[in-house]
Protein backbone atom coordinates (compact mmCIF):
# COMPACT_ATOMS: atom_id res chain seq x y z
CA UNK A 1 0.00 0.00 0.00
CA UNK A 2 2.76 2.41 0.96
CA UNK A 3 4.64 1.35 -2.27
CA UNK A 4 1.44 1.96 -4.18
CA UNK A 5 0.81 5.67 -2.56
CA UNK A 6 4.70 6.24 -3.12
CA UNK A 7 4.10 6.20 -6.98
CA UNK A 8 1.12 7.85 -6.82
CA UNK A 9 3.11 10.59 -5.24
CA UNK A 10 6.01 10.48 -7.77
CA UNK A 11 3.41 10.08 -10.47
CA UNK A 12 1.29 13.77 -9.09
CA UNK A 13 4.95 15.13 -8.64
CA UNK A 14 6.28 14.36 -11.71
CA UNK A 15 3.24 15.61 -13.54
CA UNK A 16 3.30 19.00 -11.89
CA UNK A 17 6.58 19.16 -12.60
CA UNK A 18 6.09 18.59 -16.50
CA UNK A 19 3.19 21.05 -16.32
CA UNK A 20 5.14 23.68 -14.43
CA UNK A 21 8.34 23.31 -17.03
CA UNK A 22 5.45 23.27 -20.10
CA UNK A 23 3.93 26.41 -18.49
CA UNK A 24 7.48 28.08 -18.10
CA UNK A 25 8.42 26.79 -22.16
CA UNK A 26 5.28 28.66 -23.29
CA UNK A 27 6.08 32.09 -21.28
CA UNK A 28 9.99 31.84 -22.47
CA UNK A 29 8.30 31.74 -26.03
CA UNK A 30 5.89 34.33 -25.75
CA UNK A 31 8.67 36.30 -23.95
CA UNK A 32 10.89 35.71 -27.35
CA UNK A 33 8.36 37.18 -29.32
CA UNK A 34 8.06 40.49 -27.62
CA UNK A 35 11.90 40.82 -27.63
CA UNK A 36 12.00 39.62 -31.00
CA UNK A 37 14.59 42.39 -33.01
CA UNK A 38 12.28 43.27 -35.74
CA UNK A 39 8.83 43.97 -33.12
CA UNK A 40 10.98 45.95 -31.46
CA UNK A 41 11.67 48.00 -34.50
CA UNK A 42 8.05 47.86 -35.43
CA UNK A 43 7.49 49.83 -31.60
CA UNK A 44 9.50 52.70 -32.46
CA UNK A 45 8.66 52.95 -35.79
CA UNK A 46 5.08 52.89 -34.57
CA UNK A 47 6.29 55.88 -32.12
CA UNK A 48 7.32 57.34 -35.48
CA UNK A 49 4.48 57.36 -36.95
CA UNK A 50 2.15 58.08 -34.35
CA UNK A 51 3.79 61.81 -33.73
CA UNK A 52 2.68 63.83 -36.93
CA UNK A 53 -1.04 62.97 -37.41
CA UNK A 54 -1.94 65.15 -34.61
CA UNK A 55 0.26 68.02 -34.97
CA UNK A 56 -2.51 68.32 -37.54
CA UNK A 57 -5.50 67.84 -35.94
CA UNK A 58 -5.77 68.49 -32.45
CA UNK A 59 -2.59 69.96 -31.12
CA UNK A 60 -2.78 72.40 -34.03
CA UNK A 61 -6.32 73.44 -33.55
CA UNK A 62 -5.81 74.36 -30.12
CA UNK A 63 -2.67 76.22 -31.14
CA UNK A 64 -4.76 78.39 -33.63
CA UNK A 65 -8.10 78.40 -31.28
CA UNK A 66 -5.20 79.98 -28.89
CA UNK A 67 -3.87 82.51 -31.30
CA UNK A 68 -7.73 83.84 -31.78
CA UNK A 69 -7.99 81.99 -35.13
CA UNK A 70 -11.50 81.74 -36.08
CA UNK A 71 -12.82 78.05 -36.21
CA UNK A 72 -14.65 78.27 -39.45
CA UNK A 73 -10.64 78.51 -40.50
CA UNK A 74 -9.25 75.74 -38.07
CA UNK A 75 -11.39 73.43 -39.58
CA UNK A 76 -9.95 73.82 -42.94
CA UNK A 77 -6.37 73.02 -41.88
CA UNK A 78 -7.54 69.30 -41.27
CA UNK A 79 -8.37 68.80 -45.34
CA UNK A 80 -4.09 68.50 -45.17
CA UNK A 81 -4.64 65.57 -43.71
CA UNK A 82 -6.23 64.13 -46.78
CA UNK A 83 -3.36 62.49 -47.51
CA UNK A 84 -4.24 59.90 -45.32
CA UNK A 85 -7.33 59.26 -47.50
CA UNK A 86 -6.06 59.15 -50.72
CA UNK A 87 -2.30 57.87 -50.34
CA UNK A 88 -2.65 54.98 -52.47
CA UNK A 89 -2.55 57.50 -55.26
CA UNK A 90 1.23 57.79 -54.76
CA UNK A 91 1.67 54.20 -53.38
CA UNK A 92 2.90 53.21 -56.49
CA UNK A 93 5.51 55.03 -57.25
CA UNK A 94 6.87 55.04 -53.47
CA UNK A 95 7.11 51.12 -54.14
CA UNK A 96 8.63 51.71 -57.35
CA UNK A 97 10.72 54.71 -57.78
CA UNK A 98 14.09 54.32 -56.74
CA UNK A 99 15.99 56.99 -54.76
CA UNK A 100 19.27 58.28 -56.24
CA UNK A 101 22.44 57.05 -53.94
CA UNK A 102 20.12 56.09 -50.51
CA UNK A 103 18.60 53.21 -52.67
CA UNK A 104 21.53 51.75 -52.89
CA UNK A 105 23.01 52.61 -49.80
CA UNK A 106 20.20 51.95 -47.54
CA UNK A 107 17.50 49.79 -49.61
CA UNK A 108 14.31 50.31 -51.04
CA UNK A 109 11.98 50.65 -48.23
CA UNK A 110 14.74 52.27 -45.49
CA UNK A 111 15.41 55.01 -48.10
CA UNK A 112 11.94 56.02 -48.88
CA UNK A 113 11.70 55.51 -45.09
CA UNK A 114 14.21 58.02 -44.13
CA UNK A 115 13.64 60.83 -46.96
CA UNK A 116 10.13 60.82 -45.30
CA UNK A 117 10.47 61.10 -41.73
CA UNK A 118 13.53 64.18 -42.89
CA UNK A 119 10.25 65.96 -44.71
CA UNK A 120 8.54 65.36 -41.37
CA UNK A 121 10.71 67.26 -39.39
CA UNK A 122 11.19 69.92 -42.23
CA UNK A 123 7.31 70.16 -42.44
CA UNK A 124 7.11 70.46 -38.78
CA UNK A 125 9.95 73.20 -38.33
CA UNK A 126 8.28 75.06 -40.93
CA UNK A 127 5.16 75.01 -38.79
CA UNK A 128 7.01 76.19 -35.89
CA UNK A 129 8.33 79.06 -37.75
CA UNK A 130 5.36 80.98 -38.80
CA UNK A 131 3.07 82.44 -36.05
CA UNK A 132 -1.10 82.37 -37.32
CA UNK A 133 -1.59 85.60 -35.19
CA UNK A 134 0.57 87.77 -37.35
CA UNK A 135 -1.90 87.59 -40.42
CA UNK A 136 -2.84 85.81 -43.31
CA UNK A 137 1.03 85.20 -44.21
CA UNK A 138 1.73 83.23 -41.77
CA UNK A 139 -1.51 80.97 -41.80
CA UNK A 140 -0.40 80.70 -45.25
CA UNK A 141 2.73 79.15 -44.33
CA UNK A 142 1.36 77.18 -41.38
CA UNK A 143 -1.13 75.45 -44.23
CA UNK A 144 1.96 74.94 -46.51
CA UNK A 145 3.45 73.41 -43.28
CA UNK A 146 0.24 71.09 -42.50
CA UNK A 147 -0.21 70.08 -46.11
CA UNK A 148 3.31 68.95 -46.15
CA UNK A 149 3.44 67.60 -43.27
CA UNK A 150 0.26 65.33 -43.72
CA UNK A 151 1.76 64.64 -47.38
CA UNK A 152 5.10 63.13 -46.26
CA UNK A 153 3.49 61.73 -42.86
CA UNK A 154 1.22 59.55 -45.19
CA UNK A 155 4.19 58.75 -47.35
CA UNK A 156 5.99 57.18 -44.05
CA UNK A 157 2.71 55.16 -42.86
CA UNK A 158 3.01 53.69 -47.19
CA UNK A 159 6.55 52.86 -46.86
CA UNK A 160 6.62 51.57 -42.93
CA UNK A 161 3.56 49.06 -43.92
CA UNK A 162 5.48 47.71 -46.46
CA UNK A 163 8.31 47.30 -44.16
CA UNK A 164 6.54 45.18 -41.45
CA UNK A 165 4.93 43.10 -43.71
CA UNK A 166 8.58 42.13 -45.57
CA UNK A 167 10.19 41.95 -42.86
CA UNK A 168 8.77 39.13 -41.11
CA UNK A 169 6.61 35.81 -42.89
CA UNK A 170 3.24 35.68 -41.58
CA UNK A 171 3.36 34.25 -38.04
CA UNK A 172 5.22 37.01 -36.80
CA UNK A 173 2.27 39.65 -38.33
CA UNK A 174 0.33 39.81 -35.22
CA UNK A 175 2.79 40.64 -33.27
CA UNK A 176 4.30 43.05 -35.35
CA UNK A 177 0.80 44.71 -35.85
CA UNK A 178 0.28 44.91 -32.09
CA UNK A 179 3.77 46.48 -31.82
CA UNK A 180 3.12 48.73 -34.46
CA UNK A 181 -0.38 50.12 -32.33
CA UNK A 182 1.59 50.44 -29.34
CA UNK A 183 4.17 52.60 -30.55
CA UNK A 184 1.76 54.78 -32.63
CA UNK A 185 -0.39 54.89 -29.78
CA UNK A 186 2.50 56.79 -27.66
CA UNK A 187 3.57 58.31 -30.34
CA UNK A 188 0.00 60.21 -30.28
CA UNK A 189 0.27 60.78 -26.80
CA UNK A 190 3.27 62.49 -27.11
CA UNK A 191 2.30 64.88 -29.79
CA UNK A 192 -1.11 65.41 -27.85
CA UNK A 193 -1.29 65.51 -24.83
CA UNK A 194 2.84 65.88 -24.43
CA UNK A 195 2.49 68.98 -26.90
CA UNK A 196 0.09 70.57 -24.82
CA UNK A 197 2.14 70.15 -21.69
CA UNK A 198 5.28 71.77 -23.26
CA UNK A 199 3.35 74.60 -24.58
CA UNK A 200 1.46 74.93 -21.07
CA UNK A 201 4.33 75.17 -19.40
CA UNK A 202 6.32 77.54 -21.83
CA UNK A 203 3.43 79.76 -20.99
CA UNK A 204 0.66 79.62 -23.38
CA UNK A 205 -2.87 79.92 -22.26
CA UNK A 206 -6.11 81.09 -23.98
CA UNK A 207 -6.07 84.29 -22.02
CA UNK A 208 -2.36 85.34 -22.99
CA UNK A 209 -1.57 83.28 -26.09
CA UNK A 210 2.92 83.07 -26.87
CA UNK A 211 3.83 82.51 -30.41
CA UNK A 212 7.54 81.12 -28.81
CA UNK A 213 5.95 79.05 -27.10
CA UNK A 214 3.85 77.25 -29.72
CA UNK A 215 6.53 77.44 -31.72
CA UNK A 216 9.46 75.73 -29.44
CA UNK A 217 6.82 73.06 -28.80
CA UNK A 218 6.85 72.58 -32.58
CA UNK A 219 11.00 72.03 -32.75
CA UNK A 220 10.45 69.73 -29.31
CA UNK A 221 8.35 67.79 -31.65
CA UNK A 222 10.37 67.71 -34.60
CA UNK A 223 13.66 66.99 -32.19
CA UNK A 224 11.24 63.59 -30.86
CA UNK A 225 10.95 62.59 -34.41
CA UNK A 226 14.58 62.14 -34.41
CA UNK A 227 13.94 58.67 -32.90
CA UNK A 228 12.75 57.52 -35.87
CA UNK A 229 15.34 58.64 -37.82
CA UNK A 230 17.91 56.71 -35.44
CA UNK A 231 15.52 53.35 -35.44
CA UNK A 232 15.74 53.61 -40.15
CA UNK A 233 19.61 53.81 -39.26
CA UNK A 234 19.77 51.10 -37.22
CA UNK A 235 17.53 48.44 -38.58
CA UNK A 236 18.42 46.41 -41.58
CA UNK A 237 16.77 46.04 -45.10
CA UNK A 238 13.99 43.49 -45.36
CA UNK A 239 15.07 40.39 -47.73
CA UNK A 240 12.04 40.06 -49.88
CA UNK A 241 11.95 37.02 -53.50
CA UNK A 242 10.10 40.21 -55.41
CA UNK A 243 10.91 40.22 -58.97
CA UNK A 244 12.62 43.80 -60.00
CA UNK A 245 11.73 45.21 -63.49
CA UNK A 246 14.89 47.27 -65.08
CA UNK A 247 13.60 50.99 -66.26
CA UNK A 248 15.33 53.85 -66.98
CA UNK A 249 15.98 57.14 -65.25
CA UNK A 250 14.19 58.80 -68.02
CA UNK A 251 11.32 56.06 -68.00
CA UNK A 252 11.20 57.06 -63.93
CA UNK A 253 11.26 60.70 -64.63
CA UNK A 254 7.94 60.18 -66.54
CA UNK A 255 6.68 58.38 -64.32
CA UNK A 256 7.19 61.39 -61.78
CA UNK A 257 5.51 63.58 -64.53
CA UNK A 258 2.71 61.50 -64.75
CA UNK A 259 2.13 61.43 -60.67
CA UNK A 260 2.44 65.19 -60.61
CA UNK A 261 0.16 65.95 -63.60
CA UNK A 262 -2.21 63.82 -61.68
CA UNK A 263 -2.18 66.13 -58.69
CA UNK A 264 -1.92 68.74 -60.41
CA UNK A 265 -5.51 68.25 -62.14
CA UNK A 266 -6.63 67.14 -59.18
CA UNK A 267 -5.82 70.56 -57.07
CA UNK A 268 -7.34 72.47 -59.88
CA UNK A 269 -10.22 70.85 -60.12
CA UNK A 270 -10.94 71.99 -56.59
CA UNK A 271 -9.84 75.33 -56.88
CA UNK A 272 -11.95 76.15 -60.15
CA UNK A 273 -15.26 74.80 -59.02
CA UNK A 274 -15.12 76.29 -55.84
CA UNK A 275 -17.93 78.71 -56.61
CA UNK A 276 -19.90 76.65 -58.64
CA UNK A 277 -20.13 74.13 -55.66
CA UNK A 278 -20.82 76.91 -53.32
CA UNK A 279 -24.28 77.64 -55.62
CA UNK A 280 -24.78 73.97 -56.16
CA UNK A 281 -24.92 73.26 -52.16
CA UNK A 282 -27.51 76.56 -51.44
CA UNK A 283 -29.33 75.15 -53.97
CA UNK A 284 -29.91 71.65 -53.02
CA UNK A 285 -30.05 72.70 -49.35
CA UNK A 286 -33.18 74.12 -50.02
CA UNK A 287 -34.40 71.11 -52.05
CA UNK A 288 -33.64 68.90 -49.52
CA UNK A 289 -34.25 70.85 -46.69
CA UNK A 290 -31.04 69.09 -45.23
CA UNK A 291 -27.61 71.29 -45.51
CA UNK A 292 -25.41 67.71 -44.07
CA UNK A 293 -26.92 65.62 -47.49
CA UNK A 294 -26.70 68.69 -49.83
CA UNK A 295 -23.34 68.18 -48.29
CA UNK A 296 -22.27 64.69 -49.13
CA UNK A 297 -23.86 64.84 -52.37
CA UNK A 298 -21.98 67.97 -53.50
CA UNK A 299 -19.15 67.27 -52.35
CA UNK A 300 -19.03 63.72 -53.39
CA UNK A 301 -19.76 64.96 -57.19
CA UNK A 302 -16.68 67.49 -56.66
CA UNK A 303 -14.70 64.33 -55.53
CA UNK A 304 -15.62 62.46 -58.44
CA UNK A 305 -15.23 65.31 -60.62
CA UNK A 306 -11.77 65.72 -59.93
CA UNK A 307 -11.11 62.28 -60.11
CA UNK A 308 -12.31 61.80 -63.71
CA UNK A 309 -10.07 64.94 -64.29
CA UNK A 310 -6.97 63.47 -62.83
CA UNK A 311 -7.68 60.03 -64.30
CA UNK A 312 -8.35 61.72 -68.22
CA UNK A 313 -5.04 63.86 -67.81
CA UNK A 314 -3.15 60.38 -67.02
CA UNK A 315 -4.74 58.90 -69.79
CA UNK A 316 -4.12 61.55 -72.59
CA UNK A 317 -0.10 61.16 -71.04
CA UNK A 318 -0.01 57.38 -71.66
CA UNK A 319 -1.88 58.07 -74.44
CA UNK A 320 0.90 60.67 -76.19
CA UNK A 321 3.47 57.81 -75.42
CA UNK A 322 4.78 60.46 -72.97
CA UNK A 323 4.86 57.98 -69.95
CA UNK A 324 6.08 54.34 -70.84
CA UNK A 325 2.77 52.03 -71.04
CA UNK A 326 4.43 48.85 -69.49
CA UNK A 327 5.69 50.71 -65.98
CA UNK A 328 1.64 52.20 -65.53
CA UNK A 329 0.99 48.94 -66.03
CA UNK A 330 2.83 47.07 -63.82
CA UNK A 331 3.21 49.87 -61.21
CA UNK A 332 -0.97 50.75 -60.96
CA UNK A 333 -2.60 48.02 -63.30
CA UNK A 334 -1.29 44.91 -61.70
CA UNK A 335 -1.79 44.69 -58.14
CA UNK A 336 -5.38 45.37 -58.78
CA UNK A 337 -5.03 42.92 -61.28
CA UNK A 338 -3.35 40.55 -59.09
CA UNK A 339 -5.71 40.95 -55.33
CA UNK A 340 -8.46 39.62 -57.87
CA UNK A 341 -6.54 36.90 -60.04
CA UNK A 342 -5.66 35.69 -56.42
CA UNK A 343 -8.79 34.97 -55.15
CA UNK A 344 -11.18 35.36 -58.03
CA UNK A 345 -13.81 38.17 -58.28
CA UNK A 346 -16.58 37.06 -55.92
CA UNK A 347 -14.22 36.35 -52.54
CA UNK A 348 -12.06 39.63 -53.79
CA UNK A 349 -14.90 41.64 -53.59
CA UNK A 350 -15.77 39.75 -50.15
CA UNK A 351 -12.98 40.66 -48.75
CA UNK A 352 -13.13 44.32 -49.86
CA UNK A 353 -16.44 44.40 -48.19
CA UNK A 354 -15.24 42.97 -44.68
CA UNK A 355 -12.60 45.79 -45.04
CA UNK A 356 -14.60 48.92 -45.76
CA UNK A 357 -17.03 47.88 -42.76
CA UNK A 358 -15.22 45.80 -40.12
CA UNK A 359 -14.65 48.83 -38.34
CA UNK A 360 -17.69 51.12 -38.86
CA UNK A 361 -19.28 50.48 -35.43
CA UNK A 362 -15.94 51.58 -33.56
CA UNK A 363 -15.21 54.69 -35.72
CA UNK A 364 -19.42 56.15 -35.53
CA UNK A 365 -19.10 55.84 -32.29
CA UNK A 366 -15.80 57.29 -31.99
CA UNK A 367 -16.76 60.40 -33.47
CA UNK A 368 -19.11 61.39 -30.93
CA UNK A 369 -17.62 60.25 -28.00
CA UNK A 370 -15.72 62.90 -26.34
CA UNK A 371 -18.65 65.77 -27.08
CA UNK A 372 -20.87 62.90 -25.02
CA UNK A 373 -18.39 62.86 -22.08
CA UNK A 374 -18.56 66.34 -22.16
CA UNK A 375 -22.26 66.45 -22.21
CA UNK A 376 -22.62 64.26 -19.42
CA UNK A 377 -20.40 66.39 -16.78
CA UNK A 378 -16.56 64.90 -17.67
CA UNK A 379 -14.28 67.63 -17.69
CA UNK A 380 -11.69 67.81 -19.89
CA UNK A 381 -9.01 66.72 -16.93
CA UNK A 382 -10.90 63.67 -16.22
CA UNK A 383 -11.67 63.09 -20.06
CA UNK A 384 -8.02 63.80 -20.94
CA UNK A 385 -7.32 61.10 -18.08
CA UNK A 386 -9.57 58.04 -18.34
CA UNK A 387 -10.00 58.33 -22.22
CA UNK A 388 -6.89 59.45 -23.29
CA UNK A 389 -4.15 58.40 -21.07
CA UNK A 390 -5.69 55.26 -19.41
CA UNK A 391 -7.16 54.42 -22.21
CA UNK A 392 -4.04 53.94 -24.37
CA UNK A 393 -2.76 51.96 -21.99
CA UNK A 394 -5.47 49.56 -22.58
CA UNK A 395 -5.31 49.95 -26.24
CA UNK A 396 -2.01 48.47 -25.88
CA UNK A 397 -3.11 45.89 -23.83
CA UNK A 398 -5.42 44.54 -26.23
CA UNK A 399 -3.03 45.15 -28.80
CA UNK A 400 -0.82 42.54 -27.38
CA UNK A 401 -3.45 40.19 -26.21
CA UNK A 402 -4.57 40.09 -29.60
CA UNK A 403 -1.03 39.53 -31.06
CA UNK A 404 -0.74 36.45 -28.80
CA UNK A 405 -3.74 34.98 -29.40
CA UNK A 406 -3.48 34.98 -33.36
CA UNK A 407 -0.59 33.33 -33.06
CA UNK A 408 -2.03 30.22 -30.89
CA UNK A 409 -5.71 30.12 -32.27
CA UNK A 410 -5.39 31.79 -35.92
CA UNK A 411 -6.98 35.05 -36.88
CA UNK A 412 -10.26 33.88 -37.99
CA UNK A 413 -11.32 34.02 -34.05
CA UNK A 414 -9.82 36.89 -32.82
CA UNK A 415 -10.92 38.64 -35.74
CA UNK A 416 -14.61 37.56 -35.38
CA UNK A 417 -14.23 37.91 -31.01
CA UNK A 418 -12.25 41.73 -31.90
CA UNK A 419 -15.92 42.56 -34.31
CA UNK A 420 -18.16 41.10 -31.43
CA UNK A 421 -16.38 42.62 -28.87
CA UNK A 422 -16.53 46.29 -30.00
CA UNK A 423 -19.82 45.65 -31.29
CA UNK A 424 -21.27 44.69 -27.41
CA UNK A 425 -18.96 47.18 -25.64
CA UNK A 426 -21.00 50.03 -27.22
CA UNK A 427 -23.89 48.99 -24.85
CA UNK A 428 -21.76 49.89 -22.55
CA UNK A 429 -22.36 53.85 -23.59
CA UNK A 430 -26.00 52.72 -22.95
CA UNK A 431 -25.13 52.51 -19.61
CA UNK A 432 -23.21 55.61 -19.24
CA UNK A 433 -25.89 57.94 -20.80
CA UNK A 434 -27.60 56.57 -18.10
CA UNK A 435 -25.69 56.55 -15.13
CA UNK A 436 -24.17 60.15 -16.02
CA UNK A 437 -21.27 62.01 -14.42
CA UNK A 438 -19.96 58.36 -12.83
CA UNK A 439 -16.18 58.15 -13.03
CA UNK A 440 -16.17 54.54 -11.72
CA UNK A 441 -18.70 53.61 -14.98
CA UNK A 442 -16.42 55.88 -16.58
CA UNK A 443 -13.26 53.55 -16.10
CA UNK A 444 -15.29 50.26 -16.91
CA UNK A 445 -16.46 51.65 -20.01
CA UNK A 446 -12.91 52.82 -21.64
CA UNK A 447 -11.35 49.53 -20.29
CA UNK A 448 -13.51 47.41 -22.00
CA UNK A 449 -14.35 49.60 -25.14
CA UNK A 450 -10.15 50.27 -25.63
CA UNK A 451 -9.17 46.74 -24.94
CA UNK A 452 -11.46 45.11 -27.75
CA UNK A 453 -10.37 48.16 -29.67
CA UNK A 454 -6.67 46.96 -29.76
CA UNK A 455 -7.46 43.19 -29.65
CA UNK A 456 -9.27 44.33 -32.80
CA UNK A 457 -6.75 45.79 -34.28
CA UNK A 458 -3.94 43.98 -33.87
CA UNK A 459 -6.14 40.55 -35.64
CA UNK A 460 -7.61 43.21 -38.30
CA UNK A 461 -3.96 44.45 -39.45
CA UNK A 462 -2.74 41.24 -39.55
CA UNK A 463 -5.41 39.81 -41.72
CA UNK A 464 -4.64 42.83 -44.49
CA UNK A 465 -0.99 42.43 -44.26
CA UNK A 466 -1.96 38.67 -45.20
CA UNK A 467 -3.79 39.47 -48.72
CA UNK A 468 -1.16 41.39 -50.01
CA UNK A 469 1.36 40.08 -51.95
CA UNK A 470 5.09 40.82 -52.07
CA UNK A 471 5.18 41.77 -54.98
CA UNK A 472 3.13 44.57 -54.31
CA UNK A 473 2.96 45.23 -51.00
CA UNK A 474 3.32 49.02 -50.29
CA UNK A 475 0.28 49.39 -53.33
CA UNK A 476 -2.26 46.40 -51.78
CA UNK A 477 -1.50 47.40 -48.35
CA UNK A 478 -2.04 51.40 -48.82
CA UNK A 479 -5.75 50.98 -50.72
CA UNK A 480 -6.30 48.27 -48.23
CA UNK A 481 -5.93 50.79 -45.08
CA UNK A 482 -7.78 53.56 -47.17
CA UNK A 483 -10.83 51.47 -47.47
CA UNK A 484 -10.81 51.04 -44.13
CA UNK A 485 -11.66 54.39 -42.89
CA UNK A 486 -13.59 55.55 -45.89
CA UNK A 487 -17.02 54.26 -45.56
CA UNK A 488 -16.62 54.78 -41.90
CA UNK A 489 -15.83 58.15 -42.08
CA UNK A 490 -18.45 58.92 -44.47
CA UNK A 491 -21.20 57.16 -42.03
CA UNK A 492 -19.51 59.07 -38.81
CA UNK A 493 -20.27 62.19 -40.33
CA UNK A 494 -23.91 62.23 -39.90
CA UNK A 495 -23.17 61.12 -35.92
CA UNK A 496 -24.52 63.87 -34.78
CA UNK A 497 -27.53 64.52 -36.82
CA UNK A 498 -28.46 60.98 -35.63
CA UNK A 499 -27.35 61.94 -31.78
CA UNK A 500 -29.53 64.94 -31.96
CA UNK A 501 -32.84 62.88 -33.42
CA UNK A 502 -32.58 59.90 -31.25
CA UNK A 503 -30.38 60.70 -28.38
CA UNK A 504 -27.40 59.58 -27.21
CA UNK A 505 -29.08 55.76 -26.12
CA UNK A 506 -30.95 55.04 -28.88
CA UNK A 507 -27.34 56.27 -30.83
CA UNK A 508 -25.28 53.72 -29.11
CA UNK A 509 -27.83 51.05 -29.76
CA UNK A 510 -27.64 51.76 -33.74
CA UNK A 511 -24.10 51.29 -33.23
CA UNK A 512 -23.80 48.23 -31.80
CA UNK A 513 -26.67 46.85 -34.07
CA UNK A 514 -24.40 47.83 -37.57
CA UNK A 515 -21.62 45.72 -35.75
CA UNK A 516 -24.10 42.91 -36.50
CA UNK A 517 -23.57 42.38 -40.55
CA UNK A 518 -20.06 42.62 -39.69
CA UNK A 519 -19.66 39.78 -37.71
CA UNK A 520 -21.90 37.85 -40.28
CA UNK A 521 -19.24 38.91 -43.10
CA UNK A 522 -16.16 37.89 -41.08
CA UNK A 523 -18.09 34.60 -40.91
CA UNK A 524 -18.58 34.15 -44.64
CA UNK A 525 -14.78 34.84 -45.14
CA UNK A 526 -13.64 31.90 -42.41
CA UNK A 527 -12.79 29.46 -45.12
CA UNK A 528 -11.01 31.82 -47.41
CA UNK A 529 -8.82 33.25 -44.16
CA UNK A 530 -8.02 29.57 -42.93
CA UNK A 531 -6.49 29.07 -46.37
CA UNK A 532 -4.46 32.26 -46.24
Amino acid sequence: MNKLLESIRLFIHHRVVAMLFLGFSKLLESIKLFIHPRVIAMLFLGFSAGIPILLIFSTLGLWLNEAGIAKSTITYFSWAALGYSFKFVWAPLVDRLPLPALTRILGRRRAWILVSQLAIIGAILLMSSADPKSGVDGLEVLAYGAVLLGFSSATQDIVIDAYRIESADKSMQSMLSATYIAGYRVGMLVAGAGGLFVASYLGSTKEFYSYDAWSDTYIVMAAVMLIGVATTLIINEPETKRTETKYTTQDYARFFLLFLSIVAVFILTFIVTADLVSTVKKSLTEVFDNKHFAGFVVGTLRMALALAGAYAAAKILITLNIVNKSMVSNTYVEPVKDFFNRYGMNVAMLFLVVIGLYRVSDIVLGVVANIFYQDIGFTKVEIATVSKTFGLFMTIAGGFLGGLMVIKTGAFRVLFLGALLSALTNLLFVVLANVGHDITWLYVTITMDNLSAGLAGAAFIAFLSSLTNIQFTAVQYAVFSSLTTLLPKIFGGYSGTLVEQFGYSNFFVLTTLIGIPVLWLVYKVKPYIEKI
